[in-house]
């Protein structure tokens, strides 16, 4: 089966910037969409950004023009590149993937655990 593995979490100021990475392993066989959704608390799950296996982009008004998302479909991995953070983007980051296992036909959808993301003023 599939797992999500996010990192590069942490606590930082405001301003400063955090670099989230998700990889993915097990018995892949090609990765769909990708994306990278949060939660803060009291909140509900949102989409922060998204990304095609072509490489078009999506972003969350909130965000555009500081966060970037890109990928390296050769280690099946997605990246968020989070500029001029603010304390208002505090929450929990979660990994989003569409895989294909290896030999099937379907795709299927699947979550990493999460990483805390943590911006003080």
């Amino acid at each position: 089966q599939v797992q999500l593995v996010e990192s590069g979490g942490g606590l930082v100021q405001a301003g400063g910037s955090l670099r989230l990475s998700c990889v993915a392993s097990g018995r892949i066989g090609s990765t769909n969409a990708m994306g990278w959704y949060r939660q803060a608390p009291g909140k509900q799950r949102e989409l922060v950004a998204s990304i095609t296996s072509r490489g078009s982009t999506n972003y969350a008004d909130s965000v555009k023009g500081r966060f970037t998302i890109s990928r390296d479909n050769a280690k099946n991995t997605v990246y968020l590149q989070m500029n001029s953070l603010k304390p208002e983007d505090t929450a929990v980051y979660y990994c989003n993937a569409d895989i294909r296992l290896t030999f099937a036909i379907a795709t299927a959808n699947y979550w990493g655990q999460g990483t805390q993301v943590t911006v003080s003023s």
